[in-house]
């Protein structure tokens, strides 16, 4: 009966003729031949190694160079940043102090509704609530003999 399936015999017999690698023989003068191609392919490793090693050093150095001005550039532009940044805030406090009428480096503020608040309470701070009263006009009561200016010319002279 056939089934399509092989026997356990047709197995081992195609596995045998796929074990069994050709045997092939050379001789002295071959082994050399192959041998003296694969060397004289790699006769110039050393030059090529020493070569790549010098490659590498100039590389790590540019890289390095390159590493150096690139910190360089950042700290400059970080520079160039926090400078902008101050003119920016200079010109702020600038702005609303002339348009508040309060001196500019009395403001501490970073935007400029902070500035302003800080502007209108220094205005208000700095408004007398009333003026002093003099109810005799600044004159001298009707006791006092000399006026004050006289007594601080009569005290100087008393004291030099």
């Amino acid at each position: 009966m056939e089934t399509g399936i092989p026997t356990s015999q047709e197995v081992n017999t195609q596995t045998a003729d796929v074990i069994e690698p050709k045997q092939e023989t050379f001789t002295q003068e071959d082994v050399n031949r192959i041998v003296a191609k694969r060397v004289a392919k790699y006769s110039d490793y050393e030059a090529l190694k020493e070569k790549a090693a010098k490659f590498d050093e100039l590389e790590e150095a540019n890289k390095s160079e390159l590493q150096k001005a690139t910190e360089r550039a950042d700290s400059l532009q970080a520079e160039l940043d926090a400078m902008k940044s101050a003119e920016q805030l200079r010109t702020l406090r600038e702005e609303v102090s002339s348009s508040k009428g309060v001196p500019a480096n009395l403001l501490t503020g970073t935007t400029k509704e902070e500035c302003e608040a800080q502007a209108d309470q220094l205005l208000n701070w700095a408004k007398p609530n009333s003026y002093p009263r003099v109810p005799d006009g600044g004159e001298p009561a009707g006791n006092v003999k000399k006026a004050t200016r006289e007594q601080f010319a009569d005290w100087l002279n008393q004291n030099l």
